[in-house]
C-alpha cells in the first residue's frame, strides 16, 4: 500500500566497516520505504571526530551500494533537509540547545570530570543511581554566560522534567514499553567543545528531517527515554520506533568478530552475492507472510510489512548463509554469473577468452560445485594455460607414465578439432589404455598430470573438453620436457 509520506533513515557512524547488523537495519528501513513508496534517507553520524574517517565512510557507502540499498537523500545526493553529515549540522544543534537554555529546559554545567566521577562513586556506594546531583541546576543564565566569557568550559545539560512521570513508547515490535523518568538524571546534550551527544543530535535530526519511522537495533531501546524527553521539550512529534531483535552467533552469544566474518565488506571479498546476503539478513528477525525462505529483493519488497517482525534473538548461521548463497548463485543465468565471476578470476591472473559457448560449457560443468563466487577460482585455475605446472607429487607419476603421456600427445596430434567432446576424450583414453596396456591409476594419473600438472583433481572427462586441443598438446609437451 502506498504511503508516500513515510520517511525512514539509516544513520551509520563512519568508524569502521559496515557490520551485518547495521546492514540489516539499513535493509529493513529500505524495504519499508520501497514497500510503501516512501523515502529512504542516509544520514552520517560523524560527530566522533577521533574515530570517524573518510575511508570508513567510503567503504560503508560502497557496501550499501553493493547491497543495492540506494538512498533518496544523503550526503552525496543532497535533499531538502540537509546537510546529511552531522559534522556539518553543528549550528542546528547549537541553536536548538540555546532554545532549551533560554526556556530553562537546559542549563550550563561547569562541574569537572573529577567531581562528576566522585559524585558517581558516592552514589553507587549508597546504592543510588549514579545520576548527576544537580549542582549547577540553579545557576542563572547571566552567571553562566559570565563564567563562559571568562574562559570557563561548560557543557549543556537537559533538565529532567518534574514532577517525575512515566514515558510510554509504542514500539512497532515490542508494543508498549514504559520508562519512569527518574531512570535518568539531568543529561549532557552539548559538550564543552560545542559537539552534541548522540541522543540530542539524533532526536534533533529525526525531527528536522521529518523522519516518520525508525527501525533500529535493540541496543538503542535504552536511548528512547532521553530522546522522548527531547522531542517533548520542542513539541516535536517523535517517529514511530521499532527496536529489532539482537543477532547472536552460533554459540548464542552476541555476534562479534570472534564468530568470523561480521562485516559486509568481508562477505563481498569472500565472493558472496548481495542478493543472498540481503535475503539471509532479512530473515534475522522478520519472516515472509508466505513462509518463503529464498526470495528475490522484489519478493521481499512486495511482502514486507511491519507486522512480521519477531522480537526474539536471531541466530546468524554461517552454514545457512552459504547454502542460501549457493541457491542464488545457481539461479543466475550464465551471462550474469560470468559478469560477476570474471573480475574475480582476472584478479588471480586467470584470463579467458570471451567465448560465449565456452563460458556456457564451463559454467555448466562447475556451477553445481560453487557455493560462492570465490569457489570458481580453484575450479577455473586448471583451465588457465599460464597456471599449468607440474607439482612435486606429479613429477614421479609423469616419469613412470611417460609412455602414456607420449601416446596421449600422439593421438591428440592426429585430430583436427578445436575442442574434444567428452565422448572423443573417452575414446582416446580407451585407446591409450589398450596400446600402453595400462589401467586404473597407471592410466588416469599420468593423463591428469599431463592435463593439470597433478595426479588428483576434477574428472578429466569434464575438464579436457574445456581446454583447446592445442593447449592439451602444449601441456603434454611441457610435461614431457620437464621430466627429461
Amino acid at each position: 500500500m502506498s504511503q508516500p509520506n513515510v520517511r525512514v533513515r539509516f544513520a551509520p557512524s563512519p568508524t569502521g566497516y559496515l557490520h551485518v547488523g547495521g546492514a540489516r537495519t539499513a535493509l529493513y528501513n529500505w524495504l519499508y520505504a520501497q514497500s510503501v513508496k516512501g523515502q529512504f534517507v542516509l544520514r552520517i553520524e560523524d560527530t566522533d571526530r577521533a574515530r570517524s574517517t573518510e575511508e570508513a565512510l567510503r567503504l560503508q557507502l560502497h557496501d550499501l551500494k553493493w547491497l543495492g540499498l540506494h538512498w533518496n537523500e544523503g550526503p552525496d545526493v543532497g535533499g531538502p533537509y540537509g546537510p546529511y553529515k552531522q559534522s556539518e549540522r553543528l549550528s542546528i544543534y547549537q541553536e536548538h540547545a540555546q532554545r532549551l537554555v533560554d526556556s530553562k529546559k537546559a542549563y550550563h554545567c561547569f562541574c569537572s570530570d573529577e567531581r562528576l566521577e566522585q559524585v558517581k562513586q558516592e552514589k553507587l556506594s549508597q546504592g543510588l543511581p549514579p545520576h548527576y546531583d544537580g549542582t549547577c541546576r540553579s545557576l542563572s543564565l547571566e552567571e553562566a554566560q559570565s563564567r563562559i566569557s571568562k574562559g570557563e568550559k561548560a557543557v549543556v545539560r537537559f533538565r529532567i522534567p518534574t514532577p517525575h512521570r512515566e514515558y510510554v513508547l509504542d514500539d512497532i515490535i515490542r508494543q508498549e514499553v514504559k520508562f519512569p523518568s527518574e531512570m535518568v538524571g539531568d543529561f549532557v546534550i552539548l559538550r564543552s567543545d560545542g559537539m552534541p551527544v548522540y541522543n540530542f543530535s539524533c532526536a534533533i535530526d529525526d525531527a528536522t528531517m521529518k523522519i516518520t519511522h525508525v527501525l533500529r537495533a535493540e541496543e538503542h531501546l535504552s536511548n528512547s527515554l532521553r530522546q522522548l524527553m527531547i522531542y517533548e521539550a520542542f513539541d516535536y512529534t517523535p517517529p514511530r520506533f521499532g527496536h529489532l531483535s539482537i543477532i547472536l552467533g552460533a554459540d548464542r552469544q552476541k555476534l562479534s568478530k570472534r564468530h568470523g566474518a561480521t562485516s559486509v565488506y568481508e562477505y563481498y571479498q569472500k565472493g558472496y552475492l548481495p542478493e543472498a546476503l540481503n535475503n539471509f539478513i532479512a530473515l534475522l528477525g522478520w519472516s515472509s507472510p508466505e513462509g518463503k525462505e529464498v526470495m528475490s529483493i522484489e519478493e521481499m519488497i512486495s511482502q514486507f510489512n511491519l507486522d512480521r517482525f519477531n522480537s526474539a534473538a536471531a541466530v546468524f548461521d554461517e552454514t545457512k548463509l552459504k547454502w542460501m548463497n549457493s541457491v542464488h548463485l545457481r539461479a543466475l543465468d550464465h551471462k550474469e554469473l560470468w559478469r560477476r565471476l570474471k573480475p574475480i578470476l582476472e584478479n588471480e591472473n586467470l584470463n579467458f577468452e570471451d567465448d560465449s559457448d565456452w563460458i556456457d560449457r564451463s559454467l555448466s560443468a562447475f556451477k553445481t560445485s560453487m557455493e560462492t563466487l570465490n569457489d570458481g577460482i580453484e575450479l577455473f585455475r586448471p583451465l588457465a594455460d599460464n597456471q599449468y605446472q607440474i607439482t612435486e607429487e606429479g613429477k614421479p607419476v609423469a616419469q613412470s607414465g611417460r609412455a602414456v603421456i607420449e601416446k596421449w600427445l600422439a593421438l591428440l596430434k592426429e585430430l583436427s578439432v578445436n575442442y574434444l567432446e567428452e565422448e572423443s576424450f573417452l575414446q582416446i583414453q580407451d585407446q591409450v589404455m589398450k596400446e600402453c596396456s595400462v589401467k586404473g591409476k597407471d592410466l588416469f594419473q599420468p593423463l591428469r598430470v599431463a592435463v593439470v600438472g597433478r595426479p588428483q583433481g576434477v574428472e578429466l572427462k569434464k575438464l579436457a573438453p574445456l581446454l583447446k586441443r592445442k593447449s592439451l598438446m602444449v601441456r603434454a609437451e611441457k610435461c614431457l620436457s620437464q621430466i627429461g
